[in-house]
């Protein structure tokens, strides 16, 4: 883990959850917006481990910056600046009032970067020609380009030229068209969190972190998004999974597994599970795998679950290359 000044935000946060624990995090995780939401289980689910020390850093920052977001209603910058420098310091006081004013410092319109230009298009075509001049003004020039070539010919022309002749733009009336804007689009975002893709990368970390790790993503998002829960457990892959594979591929995932990770696996597996594995192998090596299962006696559920998702692993491997089909529902049924 890099040292918390070589940190970004999102890594400070993920440690800061982490540090929390479970039950706190989950207090604040209802307070975070969809998109925020993503990036902490993305940085979580990538965070291996944290030492202690770290922890104790990235909390006493978080407890200097809550300090002077404090000072900063009661009187302002310069009275925080005042009491930060008697409580930490001048260095240290400059440094957390520097890092609290630029995260104040947001682009208007940032909450629509993520928008795919057509979804956009659909919310702002019918508004003023002056109002789409000053929403795409503040957005990247590529996505402000698909909109403007969506738009009517004679409205292409028009937005082009208020865009052109555009100087300053009171503070209130951003504030207002953003207000406006957020409010129409919040059935939008919501849909963006899976429609953009982030089910399918989370469902990736997640298919290839350990399982406590799994563990601790999922009983989070249970908590606080039940129903994105329910989403990526439907497209993960689990070890019980491997009922869902027929005999030809099953065959040709044994084929990379040791013989005494394939026993420890299957300690804990169901009879189902174990059933479809050992009607894929040979009479002898099905003895041998269970007096193995036997002769190893009691073992810890972390080396089980260690076992299976190196089998998982083999298995999405395989599926990555081809030569096995995942049957996921929704269309994904295979044909012989």
């Amino acid at each position: 883990m890099k040292e918390i000044d070589e940190m970004t935000g999102v890594q400070k946060t993920a440690v800061l959850l982490i540090a929390l624990g479970p039950e706190r995090s989950s207090k604040i995780f209802k307070h975070l917006k969809e998109d925020e939401i993503e990036q902490l289980t993305l940085e979580i689910a990538n965070t291996r481990s944290v030492s202690q020390s770290l922890k104790d850093d990235v909390m006493d920052e978080f407890y200097q910056v809550c300090l002077a977001q404090q000072y900063i209603a009661e009187g302002g910058i310069n009275y925080a600046r005042d009491l930060l420098e008697k409580a930490l310091g001048a260095e240290r006081a400059r440094e957390v009032i520097g890092k609290l004013t630029a995260s104040l410092q947001v682009r208007p319109f940032e909450f629509i970067r993520k928008t795919e230009p057509a979804q956009l298009l659909t919310f702002i075509q019918d508004e003023h020609p002056q109002t789409i001049a000053l929403i795409l003004s503040y957005l990247p020039a590529s996505q402000a380009a698909a909109i403007v070539g969506a738009l009517s010919p004679d409205k292409q022309a028009d937005v082009a030229k208020r865009i052109a002749q555009m100087d300053r733009t009171s503070p209130d009336v951003l504030k207002e068209v953003e207000r406006v804007l957020e409010r129409k689009l919040a059935s939008l975002v919501n849909q963006d969190y899976t429609i953009a893709g982030g089910v399918d990368a989370i469902v990736d970390i997640l298919n290839t972190v350990d399982r406590s790790t799994e563990k601790h993503i999922m009983e989070n998002l249970e908590i606080e998004e039940p129903e994105l829960a329910d989403e990526i457990r439907k497209k993960m892959f689990v070890f019980e999974d491997i009922l869902s594979l027929d005999d030809r591929s099953i065959q040709r995932v044994l084929r990379e597994v040791e013989n005494n990770e394939l026993a420890m696996a299957l300690k804990s597996a169901t009879e189902e599970v174990q059933n479809a594995i050992f009607s894929n192998l040979s009479k002898r090596l099905v003895t041998m795998i269970k007096e193995d299962m036997d002769f190893m006696g009691p073992v810890r559920m972390k080396d089980v679950e260690e076992a299976q998702q190196k089998i998982v692993n083999v298995i999405r491997k395989l599926e990555d290359s081809g030569e096995i089909v995942i049957a996921r529902g929704g269309g994904d049924e295979i044909v012989v």
